[in-house]
């Protein structure tokens, strides 16, 4: 076998080892994503079973937190009933609950001391290798790839007996991998690979990423692949006489056609949750009434379909006469952007997209004099930080700053301590320097003579498929004055998981930009002059704007530079109103932290400022739900911040193409994200990161809980608990509500078996309000079954198709 057969076979062996073990992206882009996301193919209690035998990890509540659901009424007492009594449980639920206590799994055995010893030493060389400049002193030679350049440094490593030069190590991986699995039978190897790979999935997960994106620089100028790394930890097992071979009970693999009592308890809290939600969506106010509303909205504002942003439309839309819709935040537009005075670009869009288009920021024409103030500031900014950060890094200048520049930050300090809001008014003060929208604008006309990895700009042709997608998704039939993408971003300080609280469906990144992107889109006369040929009806004084939505104020800055002028009145009236809507959104999340105060809005800016505040927001804690309808389903209903919405019109959508759109994409994601909350809050050791007051930042990639081990791979304990204790995130898989036909609905899952696994498997539990029988709610079963939902309750008033003519007549 040659040398490139070799690696081909080794290389397929360890990436089929590999398929449990999750993703990782880096901490600056985190992306929210299920940590069992290779456990999908089989059903969720072998799964979570599965997990715990690989990675040690529970896959349920505790059941303390089931008991203090069942003490609050979270869960049904006849549904929990039902619910045993069809697992054939038939105690009282108290005793069930005595009796999950009794038989709590005791905790995972104690790894061996030479196995700690092999984890701490392989931590350390990926620490250093991995590093994406943070380092002063980078490990030498990483251009040459993981494995030469540790080759290279182990002989100098004291922890590693026996290495006293390169010559005593293989010369390549592959030479490696060879030399330490000789003394094993071939059909162990990857049993062994996959036990190793599982020993730290974060460090794992995130070269696994890393190796499977081509457009990362790093990656590019820094190679690392898994094969790499498994010959690098083999090696060292084998110096440090650690076990390599995984005992008996770590390769049995788990089969068991009964679900366990646990699980029989979160459905059954899960199943509470849809009850209620229903309940929610089919009850109208019946005081409410649309007879005095203005046939035209004065405003159409469209937000991420973030569980942050349930809670903003809903005081949006009290505050006046406006429309708010739900659209996934990177606004269908499948972008890599650079910021006008960034280093690299990002791609802005999910990961399961790939980036179809460069999009950057470059100065606006006629804007001169702004975009000189903007580089005037940024160079000065940019200037200080560098000099200030030479001069703590220097060692001949570092003790002499220290000692006199000790007072000054020690004042710094203390302002950011006790007067936090004073330093969020500082950094917000208007004579500071323009914003970059200001004097920037956004590259989307297709530039051929660019030379990058990906086309710059759009066509003509991809402009109109992406404003026409956008406008189907959400049924659109009628545009008011003012027609408002509103991406979003946190705003948080000396939070390494800041990332997190930004846009999920742009990898982790702001979502201004692309909401930029598709009003700049919009507004382009040709784009809608071809929309209009398509059948959209875009009125003549209908503007396009971009707008960001603050999460952690609830601030809504609208990026209004190049809205005429006939329009300033209406943008005037609009801001007043969303400052309204801000007070009130703020008001209500303030008192979800217990923090209720006389004035909401100067509380969240202050924990936008505060440089010792581990929780500047809720984030997505408490989503469990998806509703995919038109805002009929839901308006005037109080879902607590806990239900993503897309707007969908099953009217305007005859084939089915859009709901297919819908559910192959943010539906995936919404399931990422849910069981990223769900499982790093029943194990927030194992799938989690801990308390943010013991995590370590390392190379700007992740977070160590303590000096060391593995890379963390979920979100911290500040952003799920209310306290050490009790969790203020409800831990329940993801219920999906979707108002369309049955038919159409099952139809597209017959189509897409990823889907269908997902369902079938229990990772998601979907209930479809059937608009063609009177708004019947109907609830997946399996294998393409459904089963209708028996409850009192009014019909949800939606209109329904009648006659004769097709949903797109």
């Amino acid at each position: 076998m040659t040398l490139e057969d070799k690696e081909i076979h080794f290389a397929n062996s360890i990436e089929r080892a590999a398929e449990n073990v999750g993703s990782v992206w880096p901490l600056h882009s985190f992306v929210t994503a299920n940590p069992l996301s290779g456990f999908e193919d089989q059903p969720f209690h072998e799964a979570v079973a599965e997990a715990e035998r690989l990675f040690g990890g529970r896959g349920y509540p505790h059941p303390s937190v089931f008991r203090q659901a069942w003490k609050n009424g979270q869960i049904d007492p006849e549904v929990l009933t039902t619910q045993l009594e069809s697992h054939g449980f038939d105690e009282d639920p108290e005793t069930l609950l005595d009796q999950m206590e009794t038989t709590e799994s005791a905790a995972p055995s104690e790894t061996g001391s030479s196995t700690e010893e092999v984890d701490r030493v392989l931590s350390k060389w990926l620490a250093a290798f991995l590093d994406q400049g943070n380092a002063k002193w980078p490990m030498p030679d990483r251009e040459a790839g993981f494995y030469a350049a540790w080759r290279e440094v182990a002989p100098y490593d004291g922890d590693i007996p026996s290495c006293d030069s390169p010559s005593d190590l293989p010369e390549t991986p592959i030479a490696a991998l060879e030399d330490v699995l000789a003394e094993y039978p071939q059909g162990e190897w990857e049993a062994i690979f996959e036990q190793q790979l599982a020993a730290l999935p974060g460090w794992t997960g995130f070269i696994k990423q890393r190796a499977s994106d081509d457009a990362d620089p790093w990656q590019s100028n820094y190679p690392i692949s898994l094969t790499e790394y498994l010959a690098v930890r083999l090696l060292l097992a084998d110096f440090l006489d650690a076990s390599i071979q995984p005992d008996e009970h770590a390769t049995e693999s788990v089969e068991n056609d009964d679900v366990p009592l646990p699980e029989v308890w979160l459905t059954a809290w899960e199943e509470s949750h849809r009850d209620w939600l229903l309940e929610s969506v089919s009850q109208p106010d019946p005081e409410t009434t649309t007879a005095d509303e203005p046939a035209r909205p004065a405003a159409q504002l469209v937000f991420c379909i973030d569980t942050r942003s349930e809670i903003i439309r809903r005081h949006v839309e009290a505050a006046g006469p406006y429309e708010t819709h739900g659209y996934a935040g990177f606004f269908g537009i499948p972008m890599r952007y650079q910021a006008y005075d960034a280093d690299v670009p990002v791609d802005a869009c999910p990961p399961i997209v790939d980036a179809q288009h460069r999009i950057t920021d470059r100065p606006t024409s006629g804007a001169d004099a702004k975009h000189d103030r903007y580089d005037r500031w940024q160079g000065v900014f940019d200037a200080g930080k560098k000099a200030l950060k030479a001069l703590k890094s220097n060692t001949a200048t570092a003790f002499s700053f220290v000692e006199n520049a000790g007072p000054g930050y020690g004042a710094a300090l203390a302002a950011r301590t006790l007067l936090p809001a004073r330093i969020y008014d500082a950094l917000h003060d208007t004579d500071h320097a323009p914003d970059e929208h200001e004097s920037c604008e956004l590259s989307v006309d297709y530039n051929p003579d660019a030379v990058h990895s990906l086309r710059e700009g759009l066509s003509l042709e991809e402009k109109v498929e992406y404003a026409q997608t956008a406008f189907e998704l959400m049924g659109w039939e009628e545009f008011a004055r003012l027609v408002v993408f509103t991406g979003h971003a946190s705003q948080t300080t000396n939070n390494p998981f800041d990332s997190s609280l930004d846009c999920g469906a742009c990898a982790g990144n702001p979502g201004g930009p692309n909401a930029r992107a598709l009003a700049a889109i919009c507004n382009d006369e040709t784009v809608k002059d071809e929309l209009r040929e398509r059948g959209f009806d875009i009125p003549a004084d209908t503007v396009f704007l971009a707008a960001e939505h603050n999460t952690t104020t609830d601030e809504i800055t609208l990026f209004d530079s190049e809205v005429p002028e006939s329009h300033r009145e209406d943008l005037v009236q609009l801001r007043e109103d969303l400052t309204q809507a801000q007070s009130r959104a703020t008001a209500e999340r303030t008192e979800s932290m217990a923090d209720e105060t006389a004035d909401s809005v100067r509380e969240t800016q202050r924990r936008a400022a505060d440089w010792a505040e581990t929780r500047p927001e809720w984030g997505l804690a408490g989503n469990a739900s998806f509703v995919i309808g038109p805002r009929e389903l839901t308006e005037d209903e109080d879902l607590g911040g806990r239900t993503f919405l897309h707007s969908y019109d099953w009217r305007t959508d005859s084939e089915g193409e859009a709901l297919e759109a819908i559910m192959t994409g943010p539906l995936v994601v919404t399931q990422w994200i849910n069981n990223q909350y769900y499982f790093a809050t029943v194990d927030n050791a194992v799938y989690g990161s801990g308390s943010k007051v013991t995590q370590n930042p390392v190379g700007n990639v992740g977070v160590f809980q303590g000096n060391g081990g593995d890379l963390m791979t979920g979100l911290p304990l500040q952003s799920l608990y209310a306290d050490a204790d009790q969790p203020h995130h409800q831990p329940l898989r993801l219920t999906a509500v979707i108002h369309a036909p049955v038919e159409q609905v099952t139809e597209i899952l017959r189509q897409h078996d990823q889907l269908l696994q997902l369902l079938d498997n229990g990772w998601i539990q979907l209930t479809v309000l059937d608009p063609e029988q009177d708004n019947a709610p109907l609830h997946y079963e399996e294998s393409l079954e459904w089963e209708p939902i028996q409850s009192e309750r009014s019909s949800v008033e939606l209109p329904v198709q009648t006659g004769s003519g097709s949903a797109a007549d």
